[in-house]
């Protein structure tokens, strides 16, 4: 009678959803109602396993739709930025109440720059020239980094859920990539159609380009893991191909730049190139560059050849500073940040305010037929420059540490590692790393879900295999001690 009685309230609420639900379209005509269920599993998730959460996310950032809102100095993406900040809410109230964290994660090198860039950034945020904008800034870098980092770096204890994260991620942007490809098929895969085929899951090719080439990087890396079963690797190489396939029809020459980057330093690590010889080329080369800058600049000044829907044109483009229009905006942000930066050496305008503040910056004979006073064309367009507009000296040389601190502990972790798995992923990581801030010279979209996310991830398993697997000879799951050498 009790199973009857269980059967008999299932068919109930059942018959009650369905009536409601449909109550909802005849008359209110709406379909909200019947994403219900979904939003209870997710709450389940959140209270009962939330490492289900962060794999959750990583699934469904590419995917994510943004909703811009410029007046109010933030856009959300849906449903991937909810699910961060559900994320963080929880974590600080976990805090508040047991205040147990990992210290070797929370007292990492990393972690400490993290620390220094968020007490900068808050200060800043006090001195901005529009606090409102600048409060909001932070409080969305703080739902990306939270979760991306000092979650992902607890949930990459378990070696398994290292695959699954990345994996997830690769999955989703193997759907926006076909969708991508066929959609830009319809154009004849023309250029000026590649900047936008990708919508409305990218806003452009750029930040479509820059993770292709994280995730071909990481999927690349995963061809060479030991271990692997022959189906499962003839898989990867497929997916391998679908990217580099993508990356190529992106006509993104940064992401191409940013690939050519995280190789050469590959070779440099495969043969054992010392770093300070690396050092003193990269030196000599900059002292080169302020030697001969007119004469450099002269001759990049000659190349008039545009960016085309033409590989081979596109790059030759990528050193035109006379006629490309795309290059020309560039060095016009940069030389306005550089303005700002003159003006407000210390503290600079407030994060997240140069697209607000950038426009009575700009000089007439840098202005391009793209150029915009509206505050609606983007920001400073780098890594770089953008924090040195908008944080002052302090905020630039931040990002520079950082990059430097989480590239040299990915080395140096590479050198130490035992075990090949562990090696290969961190080597992995640390070039996919490299390329997006090779990228970064040229873009910033650390304010977005769709890099943020990979590349806070990317630092974290850094910090986790440094932490965690380094010194192990076997991949070992340190919350249940089994082994994880097997491959997925």
């Amino acid at each position: 009678m009790e199973k009857k009685a269980k059967i008999a309230w299932l068919y109930l609420i059942a018959a009650l959803f369905v009536a409601v639900g449909l109550f909802f379209v005849v008359k209110k005509n709406t379909y909200l109602f019947f994403a219900l269920p979904i939003v209870l599993g997710v709450l389940l998730l959140y209270i009962f396993s939330l490492d289900k959460v962060l794999l959750l996310t990583a699934f469904c950032v590419p995917l994510s739709v943004n909703l811009k809102a410029l007046e109010a100095g933030l856009a959300i993406s849906l449903p991937a930025e909810p699910l961060l900040m559900g994320i963080l809410v929880l974590f600080i109230a976990k805090m508040l109440y047991d205040g147990s964290y990992d210290k070797r994660i929370s007292h990492h090198p990393i972690a400490i720059v993290i620390y220094c860039m968020f007490i900068w950034m808050l200060v800043t945020t006090i001195t901005s020239e529009m606090p409102v904008v600048s409060l909001k800034f932070m409080l969305s870098r703080l739902w990306f980094v939270i979760p991306s980092f000092f979650l992902c770096a607890i949930l990459f204890k378990k070696p398994k859920n290292i695959d699954l994260f990345i994996w997830l991620y690769i999955a989703s942007l193997c759907i926006v990539c076909v969708y991508t490809i066929i959609h830009h098929a319809q154009f004849g895969f023309d250029g000026d159609s590649a900047h936008w085929v990708m919508t409305p899951f990218y806003n452009d090719h750029t930040a479509y380009g820059a993770a292709l080439a994280i995730y071909l990087i990481l999927a690349l890396t995963y061809v060479f893991l030991p271990g692997l079963k022959t189906s499962r690797r003839i898989i990867i190489i497929g997916v391998v191909a679908l990217l580099s396939l993508a990356l190529m029809f992106s006509n993104c020459r940064a992401a191409w730049v940013s690939m050519i980057a995280a190789f050469g330093v590959l070779v440099c690590v495969l043969l054992k190139i010392k770093f300070r010889w690396v050092a003193t080329v990269i030196v000599v080369l900059v002292g080169l560059f302020f030697a001969f800058q007119n004469q450099i600049i002269d001759a990049l000044e000659k190349n008039n050849q545009d960016a085309s829907g033409d590989l081979v044109e596109n790059i030759q483009s990528i050193t035109n500073i006379s006629t490309d229009a795309s290059n020309l905006e560039r060095i016009n942000r940069w030389q306005s940040a550089f303005r700002l930066f003159n003006e407000r050496p210390v503290f600079g305008w407030g994060p997240g305010t140069y697209q607000f503040v950038y426009a009575p910056y700009q000089m007439s004979k840098e202005k391009t037929i793209i150029s915009t006073n509206a505050g609606d064309g983007g920001n400073a367009h780098s890594e770089y420059f953008g924090p040195l507009a908008e944080q002052g000296l302090i905020g630039s040389l931040l990002m520079a540490i950082l990059v430097i601190v989480t590239v040299y502990c990915g080395l140096t972790t590479y050198k130490r590692c035992k075990n090949k798995k562990a090696k290969i992923l961190v080597l992995g990581a640390t070039l996919a790393f490299i390329s997006y801030f090779v990228h970064g010279f040229l873009n910033n979209f650390l304010d977005t879900d769709k890099l943020a996310v990979p590349v806070w991830s990317l630092a974290a398993l850094i910090a986790a295999i440094d932490v965690y697997y380094a010194d192990k000879e076997v991949f070992v799951s340190v919350s249940d001690g089994q082994t994880e050498d097997k491959q997925p």
